[in-house]
C-alpha cells in the first residue's frame, strides 16, 4: 500500500493511497463499417452453431442416440456425427485441445488478438448483450443520460426490460449447453413438464448465471482482468503481425480542426474521440498497443467514417504491422509477410497433429481389450501343485452388432483357461459381447508349476472375432501380460 502526503496547517500527514481505481463504465457507441459487418457475421454464425447443433439428428442405428453431437455421460461416449469416442480414447480430445492452442498461437502471430475480437465466447455474448441494451436504452449518449437521470417509471421499465432480456438469453445459453449432454428434444420436453434431472438443472443454472454476469455486468473486465491471454499475447506477436495500429506519423499533432488551418500545418487526427467511444474496452488506440485491446477493429470503422466526412485519406487507424508502419513513415513500400518461421512451425504442428488424429480414426480397430491381473493374491498354489493367476478381462465391442469371440493364451505350456463361475478348463474359451458395450469377465489361468521358468513369465492373450474366421485374415487383438509364480 503506497502513501500520499497531505499538508494540514503546520504539519504533514501520511494518508494511505488506494491501489485500486473505481470502474469507469464503458458505453460502446454503435458504428457501421467493414469490421462491424464482419463481427455481425461472426456473431450470427457462431450463435447459430451453438444453438442449432444439438438439434441436428444423425442415424447410428437402433441402439445408439440419434443426436449428431452428444457427450453421453451415461454411456459413456462422445458422439460427433460419424465419429464415436470411447473413454479410453480420451487422447483424441487431448489432441484437439493441443491443436486449438497451437491454432490460437498461429492466429495471434498472423493477426494479433483476432480470436478475442471475433470468436471468443465472451466477445460474442457481450456483443449480443450490448446490442440488446442499445435496442432498449438507446445508443451511447442516451444510455449515459439514462444512467445519470433520477429514478423514474420510464427508467425502471427500461432497466427491467433489459435485464429480463439478458436473463432470457442467459437461460437459452444454459439450456443449449445442457443439450450437448442430454438429448435436446427430451430435455426441452422435461423443462415444459418441470421434470428435469439434477445434473442438467445444475448445468443450466451454472451457465445461465455466468452468461448473465459475464456478458451483462463484467463485460470488458473479463478481458482486462480475468483472461490470461492479454498477458501472453506479447510473446506471440512480432514486427510482422497484423494489429490495430494508429498511424501517429500521419495523425500528429492532433487537435480540433479550424477552418483557417491548413492540413500541412497539422496531423489528420482531429481528436474527435470516435475511436474511444466505439471501443468495447474503452481504450484510446492512439496511445499504442495496449493489453486491453481485443483487436476487433471497430475503431478503424469509426475513424474511417470521420476521415470520409473531413475528406482525408482513410485508415489513419488500421490493421497493419510494425514493419509496415515504419516503412510507410519513411515513404518506403510496405509488405505483408504471412509466411514466417513461427507461422510455418505452428502450421506444420497443426497439420501433423491433424494427420495423426485422422489416421488414428481411420485405422482404429473396432475391437479393443484390456487385461488387469489380480494383485492380491499374486498367485494361488492349488492342491495338485498347479499355479493359478486371476485376471479381469474387458472387451470393448465398438460395433452395432453382438459379437462372439475366442480367447487363447500363449507363453506357458499346458496352461488352461476358465471363466469364473464355470468349471470347464480349456485351452480356448468362448466369450460374447453385446453391441456397443464393454463386456467384463473374470478369468482364471492355471498352469503346471514345472512349466514356469521364472517368477514372472510373459504371456499373450489373443482374442479372435469368430464371425471373421474363414473370411480371409480373422480380426484378432493381442494383449501382453505376465503370469506370476513362486520363486524358483
Amino acid at each position: 500500500m503506497s502513501t500520499t502526503t497531505q499538508t494540514h496547517g503546520g504539519g504533514d500527514e501520511q494518508v494511505p493511497a488506494s491501489l485500486f481505481a473505481a470502474r469507469e463504465k464503458v458505453y460502446p457507441k454503435s458504428v457501421a463499417g467493414k469490421y462491424r459487418k464482419l463481427k455481425w457475421i461472426a456473431l450470427v454464425v457462431l450463435l447459430a452453431i451453438y444453438y442449432v447443433v444439438p438439434w441436428i439428428r444423425w442415424d447410428r442405428g437402433p441402439t445408439a442416440p440419434d443426436q449428431a453431437v452428444l457427450v453421453d455421460l451415461a454411456g459413456p461416449r462422445l458422439y460427433f456425427f460419424f465419429i464415436e469416442i470411447w473413454p479410453q480414447e480420451i487422447y483424441y480430445l487431448t489432441g484437439l485441445l493441443i491443436m486449438a492452442a497451437i491454432g490460437l498461437f498461429l492466429a495471434t502471430s498472423l493477426a494479433g488478438r483476432i480470436w478475442c475480437g471475433y470468436a471468443c465466447p465472451q466477445t460474442v455474448w457481450t456483443d449480443l448483450y450490448v446490442w440488446i441494451e442499445r435496442k432498449i436504452e438507446g445508443d451511447r449518449s442516451e444510455r449515459i443520460r439514462l444512467d445519470k437521470s433520477p429514478l423514474s417509471g420510464a427508467k425502471v421499465l427500461k432497466k427491467l426490460s433489459k435485464h429480463l432480456a439478458w436473463l432470457v438469453v442467459a437461460f437459452l445459453t444454459g439450456g443449449a449447453w445442457a443439450m450437448y449432454f442430454t438429448d435436446a428434444p427430451t430435455l426441452v420436453a422435461g423443462l415444459f413438464r418441470l421434470q428435469i434431472d439434477e445434473l442438467s438443472l445444475i448445468f443450466i443454472a451454472l451457465f445461465t448465471s455466468t452468461t448473465y454476469l459475464l456478458g451483462g455486468w463484467a463485460r470488458e473486465q473479463v478481458c482486462t482482468y480475468m483472461c490470461p491471454w492479454p498477458r501472453l499475447q506479447g510473446a506471440m506477436i512480432d514486427e510482422d503481425s497484423l494489429i490495430v495500429t494508429y498511424e501517429s506519423w500521419r495523425g500528429e499533432p492532433r487537435g480540433a480542426k479550424r477552418k483557417s488551418q491548413d492540413w500541412d500545418q497539422r496531423g489528420d487526427c482531429i481528436d474527435c474521440k470516435a475511436c474511444i467511444h466505439v471501443c468495447p474496452t474503452g481504450i484510446d488506440i492512439r496511445e499504442g498497443l495496449q493489453m486491453e485491446c481485443i483487436g476487433c477493429g471497430l475503431c478503424v470503422d469509426a475513424c474511417n467514417e470521420i476521415m470520409t466526412k473531413i475528406s482525408r485519406p482513410l485508415n489513419l487507424i488500421t490493421f497493419d504491422t510494425h514493419n509496415n508502419q515504419v516503412a510507410r513513415s519513411h515513404g518506403s513500400t510496405a509488405h505483408v509477410r504471412l509466411i514466417r518461421p513461427r507461422t510455418l512451425i505452428y502450421g506444420l504442428i497443426i497439420v501433423v497433429l491433424a494427420g495423426m488424429m485422422v489416421a488414428g480414426l481411420v485405422f482404429r480397430p473396432q475391437l479393443d481389450i484390456s487385461v488387469l491381473r489380480d494383485r492380491a493374491p499374486l498367485f494361488v498354489t492349488l492342491s495338485d501343485g498347479d499355479i493359478r493367476n486371476g485376471y479381469t478381462f474387458k472387451i470393448s465391442n465398438m460395433t452395432r452388432y453382438a459379437k462372439d469371440y475366442s480367447l487363447r493364451l500363449d507363453g506357458v505350456a499346458g496352461a488352461t483357461l476358465a471363466v469364473v463361475g464355470q468349471e470347464d478348463r480349456v485351452e480356448r474359451i468362448d466369450l460374447a459381447a453385446r453391441p456397443d458395450t464393454v463386456a467384463t469377465y473374470r478369468i482364471y489361468v492355471r498352469a503346471p508349476a514345472r512349466a514356469l521358468a521364472s517368477t514372472s513369465t510373459p504371456v499373450t492373450f489373443t482374442l479372435t472375432d469368430k464371425t471373421t474366421v474363414g473370411r480371409g485374415a480373422p480380426e484378432e487383438v493381442d494383449y501382453h501380460s505376465v503370469f506370476i509364480g513362486p520363486d524358483k
